[in-house]
């Protein structure tokens, strides 16, 4: 990964993304697949552990797990924070105003005694550009834990922060383009 798309990950970027990729229905042949998933992670960290509902997988450094239900035409993509034990009121406070304000898609969540950056979305729906950028938001939600608790994807004013996370969005979405 380039050292600006790290430093993307540790800035609080200033815009929203606005995707423009079309919509798909499950059972629709270009309907996003847990196996899909687990494909385009591969070229992102071709070391990823692969499971029947899943895969475990690094990006930066960063140990991240998605957790696909077809089924229930669900996804998630998440990565570990913190114990709850460990956790002040004040920061739950704060990842709760985050979740209003700048988590945007990715969130903070508590699961089994952990807080997570966690990102949630119907599978079939999912394009490629909405993966790249839950990837994204959810690295750059965990890298501001503590912080600026930003997922990187909304603006509060002028700078170069938004131009940094398109930066990484474009590096993640190439990354994740079946060479021809």
């Amino acid at each position: 990964m380039s050292a600006i798309a790290r430093l993307c990950l540790t800035t609080l970027c200033l815009t929203l993304l606005v995707s423009a990729s079309p919509v798909t229905a499950q059972g629709d042949p270009a309907a996003m697949t847990g196996e899909r998933l687990q494909q385009l992670i591969q070229r992102i960290d071709p070391q990823l552990e692969i499971s029947v509902n899943g895969a475990r997988f690094s990006i930066d450094e960063r140990e991240l797990y998605l957790v696909y239900d077809q089924s229930a035409n669900r996804m998630r993509v998440m990565t570990p924070l913190a114990r709850t034990d460990a956790l002040k009121p004040e920061e739950l406070t704060r990842m709760l105003q985050a979740n209003f304000d700048s988590a945007l898609d990715a969130r903070y969540a508590i699961a089994n005694e952990v807080v997570w950056s966690v990102y949630i979305h119907p599978l079939a729906e999912l394009t490629e550009t909405q993966f790249a950028s839950a990837l994204a938001q959810v690295v750059t939600a965990a890298a501001t834990y503590g912080g600026s608790y930003s997922s990187g994807a909304l603006i509060y004013g002028g700078g170069d922060s938004n131009e940094l996370h398109e930066e990484l969005i474009r590096e993640l979405e190439k990354r994740l383009r079946v060479e021809a």
